[in-house]
């Protein structure tokens, strides 16, 4: 008996043994699945392909980089990159492809520069005349005159103009300001007369060249670059610019550039333009990101440029340089008429009477 007992435990054992081997398999083959399947899911997966990054290439015909169009493109770039999260970035030129004006916004045309800084001449002479009513001289008596202005109704008309007038190559997609214009010259001058008989280097503007001949001035053409050369030997009498341009170039340290009068004849405004062919290529969204950046970068050049006037004005007495006060009644006596003119020619009445408000 206790033999059998003992054959039955030993075959009961067997058998346990048996089912825990059967009950082990299935786990290790579904452990085996997984694995697999998991491989399997590792192996197709495939990353995002990178978004393309777009450059675009912003210019200005200063060369110092201390001037506030540097910093307001400086700025552009850096808005232009935050908004896009890196897809589009812009790369600053500030001289570096060309200092004459006209050069350089012309190559908007054959997109070897994607946004430049111009001033209304150009536009003017590349037969929007309209945009010559912003070379008036004293069109506005102060910056708050001259914002109120250039934000508003009078400032998006042009917009509309200058789309229109060329065929959209030319888009407006901000106003800068390059401060307020005064002469500089040999001799300081109190009123218009004064500048009987001297050269004085002016932009292309007809407008700015009917007035200081109206003066007795004869207007003389000098590119910026070369503009320190001609008043150290002599070739220009006076000029006039802004206190920043002039005072970053040294002209106030040449004979011929020392006595400022402050005839604050120009408010000035300067465009910063984009090919409006190259601008409609863009997303809906990425010309959001555009005109976005293009806003904070005029914001941040208008002020640099309100400050960095008086520290200008400031640094030219401080080298020697003399500034003088004058009769302001008779530079803006001689002016208005020709105002009228231009606008009453140009059929331009309505926009010449928005800037008066």
């Amino acid at each position: 008996m206790k033999k059998l007992l003992s054959m039955l435990l030993v075959a009961v054992m067997i058998m346990s043994l048996a089912g825990c081997a059967s009950e082990e398999a299935p786990s290790n083959e579904t452990d085996e699945t997984e694995a697999e399947t998991t491989g399997e899911t590792t192996e197709t997966e495939t990353e995002a392909p990178a978004a393309e990054v777009i450059t675009l290439r912003v210019a200005h015909n200063q060369t110092s980089l201390d001037n506030p169009y540097q910093f307001g493109l400086n700025k552009f770039a850096e808005e232009i990159a935050r908004l896009s999260g890196g897809t589009i970035v812009a790369e600053v030129f500030p001289g570096t492809l060309g200092t004459n004006e006209n050069e350089l916004a012309m190559k908007l045309t054959t997109d070897s520069v994607d946004m430049v800084v111009a001033s209304p001449g150009f536009m003017a002479g590349t037969g929007v005349q309209e945009f010559d009513l912003l070379s008036l001289l004293y069109l506005f008596d102060s910056f708050d005159h001259w914002e109120t202005t250039i934000d508003g109704e009078f400032g998006d008309t042009m917009k509309d103009l200058i789309v229109e007038k060329t065929n959209n190559d030319f888009k407006v997609v901000g106003y800068y300001s390059s401060g307020v214009r005064n002469y500089y010259g040999k001799k300081p001058i109190t009123v218009p007369s004064d500048s009987a008989g001297l050269n004085i280097r002016l932009q292309g503007s007809p407008v700015q060249q009917e007035f200081w001949k109206s003066a007795g001035a004869n207007p003389i053409s000098v590119g910026w670059a070369e503009l320190y050369q001609a008043l150290n030997t002599g070739t220009a009498d006076a000029a006039e610019n802004d206190h920043t341009n002039m005072m970053l170039q040294g002209h106030h340290t040449t004979d011929n550039g020392k006595y400022t009068s402050l005839t604050y004849h120009d408010y000035t405004t300067r465009l910063l333009l984009m090919n409006g062919h190259a601008f409609d290529k863009f997303t809906e969204e990425q010309q959001g990101w555009i005109l976005e950046a293009a806003e904070a970068s005029v914001a941040e050049e208008r002020a640099v440029t309100y400050k960095m006037l008086d520290e200008s004005r400031d640094k030219i007495l401080a080298d020697g340089g003399e500034i003088n006060e004058v009769d302001l009644e008779a530079f803006k006596t001689l002016a208005l008429p020709i105002q009228d003119k231009y606008a009453e020619e140009n059929n331009l009445q309505d926009l010449l009477e928005l800037t008066r408000k």
